[in-house]
C-alpha cells in the first residue's frame, strides 16, 4: 500500500540442549522478525526426529495461540518463517518452512532471499521428473538439497553440494531428523547471525533482535558460504564456500529493512541511518528550521541531518500502529485516505515552519505526493525532500519486490520532474558514492537496484513472477 520495498522474509533456528518448548522460542523470536514479513508465518518443531510443522496466512499472534504452540511445541529443535511474498501467486501453498519426506528421513528449510537462476533450476529439475507444489524458488532449494542427500553419507554433504549450483541470495535455517543447520550464499546478501542462550543452547535468525527477544546473546555472523551444523555432538563450522565470491550484502538492509536495534555484519543499523541523514545533510544543505521523518526508518536519518545541520529536529507525524498491510484499497483517491489513516502530521511542529522531509525512499512515488500534501495543509510553508537512499532505478533479483524498472518513478523521471510531481520545494537523494560508506562494511555492499551493477548474472528471464507467467499460459 505504502511506497516501499519489501524485503522476503525472515528466519529463525533453535536448538536446545534439552527437550523444551521450542515452538514458544519460535513464535517470540518470530514476533521480533514479524517486520520482514507480515504475510504468512509458520513454525516447524523436531520431536525425537519427527517434524511437526504448522504455518498460515497471517501476522504471527493471528496463527499462533498458545494451544497450537503447545500442540507442536516440545522438542529439541525447531526453525520458523515469516513470509512477504515476491515469488509465489498463492501465498498459502508458499508459506514457509518448507518440509520434504524423503528415504533417508525428512527435511524442513526456510529460507531468506531469492535465487537468480531458480527458473533454469526448476526447468531442470522438472525434465528430470520432480513435481512442483509451489511456484516457490525456496521448493527448488529443498529439491536440490534432497536430491543430493540421496547421493551422500550426510545432510551437511548435500547442502553443500547443493550450493555449487545455487546462484543469488539465500540465507537458510534447515531441520533434518537430527541436525539443525544454518547457511548463509558465499556472497552474504541476506544477513544471518548466530547466538547462544545462558545454557549454551545454540540459536540463528535473520537478526539480532530475534536473538534479544528470547534472551540469548549475540555470538557472532555466519560468514558468507558458511555452513553450521548442531547436533548432539556439538556445533561444527565448514567453510569450504567461504571466499568463493567477493561480499556483496545487500545495503538496503541499513537503509530500511533491518530494525535499528539489529546489528548486522558488526555494524549498527540506528548508526548506519544517522550517518546515512548526516550524508545528505552535507549533499544536499537547505535553509530551514525544523527537520522530521517519515516514520519509523526515516526517523534515524532525520536525527542524523539534525545534528549534522544545526536545523532543530521534530516530531512530525504520529503513526497508527494498528493499520495492517492488507488494508489495501487499489484507487488512488483510496491511497490518498489511507495515508492520512497511517501518518498525521503534528501540526504544532510544522505549522509555519520551513521543513525538511527525510524518508528512506521514494520507489514509485505513489505516497510521497500525499505525505506533502499533509505537511502542506498543516501549515508547512516550505517542504524540502531528502532521500536517504540512491533512487531505484532498476529491478533487483535477489529478494526484495522490485521486479520491473517500469514502475520505478526514478527510472522515468529527472529529479527535477520527481519534485514537482510530489510537489516538493527541492529533493535530494543520497549518493551512491555515500551509500556504502553507511556502515564499517569493509568487503562491499550490492547496490545493483540503484546502479545497475549486478553482483552476479541476472536472470535471462528477468520476470520474477515467470513461474506464474509460466502456469497462466499452462492454462492451469
Amino acid at each position: 500500500m505504502f511506497d516501499k520495498v519489501h524485503e522476503e522474509c525472515g528466519v529463525f533456528g533453535i536448538y536446545r540442549r534439552e527437550r523444551s518448548n521450542v515452538a514458544s522460542d519460535c513464535y517470540y523470536a518470530l514476533y521480533a522478525l514479524q517486520h520482514r514479513g507480515q504475510e504468512s508465518c509458520g513454525i516447524a518443531v523436531n520431536d525425537r526426529g519427527v517434524i511437526h510443522c504448522y504455518k498460515e496466512l497471517g501476522l504471527v499472534n493471528d496463527v499462533f495461540n498458545s494451544d497450537r504452540l503447545n500442540e507442536i511445541g516440545m522438542g529439541r529443535m525447531a526453525i520458523g518463517h515469516v513470509r512477504y511474498g515476491t515469488m509465489g501467486m498463492n501465498p498459502r501453498l508458499n508459506a514457509q518452512p518448507m518440509v520434504v519426506n524423503h528415504i533417508k528421513g525428512a527435511l524442513a528449510l526456510a529460507h531468506n532471499g531469492a535465487l537468480s537462476n531458480a527458473v533454469n533450476l526448476r526447468e531442470k529439475l522438472e525434465l528430470e521428473g520432480s513435481i512442483f507444489h509451489t511456484t516457490s524458488d525456496t521448493e527448488v532449494i529443498s529439491y536440490l538439497i534432497t536430491r543430493e542427500r540421496l547421493k551422500c553419507d550426510s545432510i551437511e554433504e548435500a547442502v553443500s553440494r547443493a550450493m555449487n549450483q545455487l546462484e543469488g541470495a539465500y540465507s537458510l535455517v534447515i531441520l533434518s531428523p537430527s541436525k539443525l543447520i544454518a547457511v548463509r550464499d558465499p556472497r552474504g546478501f541476506r544477513p544471518l547471525c548466530l547466538g547462544k542462550l545462558p545454557d549454551g543452547s545454540v540459536v540463528f535468525a535473520s537478526e539480532s533482535c530475534a536473538l534479544d527477544s528470547i534472551g540469548a546473546s549475540f555470538e557472532r555472523d555466519i560468514e558468507p558460504g558458511e555452513i553450521v551444523v548442531v547436533d548432539k555432538n556439538g556445533m561444527r563450522s565448514m567453510r569450504e564456500h567461504c571466499g568463493k565470491a567477493p561480499k556483496t550484502s545487500c545495503v538496503f538492509e541499513y537503509i530500511y529493512f533491518a530494525r535499528p536495534d539489529s546489528v548486522i555484519d558488526g555494524s549498527s543499523v540506528h548508526v548506519a541511518r544517522q550517518r546515512a541523514g548526516a550524508f545528505l545533510a552535507l549533499e544536499h544543505p537547505v535553509q530551514a528550521d525544523v527537520v522530521i521523518g517519515v516514520p519509523d526508518s526515516g526517523i534515524d536519518a532525520a536525527i542524523g541531518y539534525a545534528r549534522q545541520s544545526g536545523i532543530p529536529y521534530g516530531l512530525g507525524f504520529i503513526k497508527n500502529k494498528y493499520i495492517g498491510r492488507t488494508f489495501i484499497q487499489p484507487s488512488q483517491e483510496d491511497r490518498e485516505n489511507l495515508v492520512r489513516i497511517k501518518l498525521n502530521p503534528v501540526a504544532s511542529t510544522v505549522q509555519g515552519k520551513r521543513v525538511v522531509l527525510i524518508d528512506d525512499s521514494i520507489v514509485r512515488g505513489t505516497t510521497s505526493g500525499p505525505i506533502v500534501k499533509l505537511l502542506r495543509k498543516a501549515g508547512a510553508t516550505e517542504v524540502h525532500m531528502r532521500v536517504s537512499a540512491p533512487p531505484f532505478k532498476y529491478p533487483c533479483y535477489f529478494g526484495t519486490d522490485i521486479d520491473s524498472a517500469d514502475k520505478l518513478i526514478a527510472n522515468n523521471h529527472t529529479v527535477e520532474e520527481i519534485a514537482k510531481i510530489i510537489g516538493v520545494d527541492s529533493l535530494g537523494y543520497l549518493s551512491c558514492e555515500n551509500v556504502v560508506k553507511l556502515c564499517d562494511n569493509t568487503c562491499g555492499f550490492c547496490t545493483a537496484c540503484f546502479d545497475g551493477k549486478y553482483p552476479c548474472e541476472p536472470p535471462c528471464n528477468p520476470g520474477k513472477f515467470r513461474f506464474e507467467t509460466q502456469l497462466e499460459e499452462d492454462g492451469e
